[in-house]
């Protein structure tokens, strides 16, 4: 995307929220708006700014998982990434649910960071793939009482994009890749994830793999 990605950075831990900031800065891509230390200054930085992104931590005052779900409720267009020391199911599964398109563990490299928030802000999302099989499988078993979609729900051209969504590409490679306009991926994205009964791209790109789509 043109320009430098706006992101509000909130972390009730002062020092490693400075460090993230610095590392931000540092690589020049970022321009960092607003840092919070509590769910409800997450929110509010997010009103008055209307970043590209928010990065949340959960375990702050307030709950970061609180913080995401108003955010993705109010805010839809700004794109939610938790940077996070939990590695529970529950709190991954808990994210995806409130809207988060990114799911990282503090743990990251600096260029590992960056690197998933330019996907990010690309449209791509985010699961680290240790946790990745994990929530596949919680998803398989919080579906099994429900209807579950099957490849024949999807036309031939949203299996063909939810195949490259599996693949953790954005709109803009996806049109890219099938000679399309990125508004057109756009609105195939919102059909797919309708019929797939899932709220974000990440949960599309695992059902993807459960219908052996990747």
């Amino acid at each position: 995307m043109p320009g430098k990605v706006h992101i509000v950075v909130a972390d009730d831990h002062p020092l490693f929220r400075g460090g993230v900031v610095l590392t931000l800065q540092e690589h020049g891509g970022f321009a960092v708006v607003a840092q919070a230390g509590t769910a409800k200054d997450a929110v509010a930085a997010v009103e008055a700014h209307m970043p590209d992104i928010v990065l949340l931590d959960i375990s702050m005052p307030g709950s970061g998982l609180a913080a995401a779900d108003e955010i993705a409720r109010r805010f839809p267009a700004v794109a939610i990434v938790m940077l996070t020391a939990s590695e529970t199911d529950e709190d991954l599964l808990a994210a995806l649910k409130a809207g988060a398109r990114g799911y990282s563990l503090k743990g990251v490299g600096a260029d590992e960071l960056t690197g998933i928030l330019l996907g990010v802000a690309e449209g791509a999302s985010y699961v680290p793939p240790a946790l990745a099989g994990r929530v596949l499988a919680a998803l398989q078993d919080r579906r099994r009482a429900t209807a579950s979609p099957e490849v024949e729900d999807l036309t031939e051209r949203e299996a063909a994009i939810l195949r490259h969504v599996a693949l953790g590409q954005s709109n803009k490679e996806i049109a890219r890749a099938l000679d399309l306009q990125e508004k057109t991926i756009k609105h195939y994205m919102t059909n797919i994830l309708q019929k797939l009964q899932v709220r974000n791209r990440v949960e599309a790109a695992l059902k993807a793999r459960d219908l052996g789509l990747s």
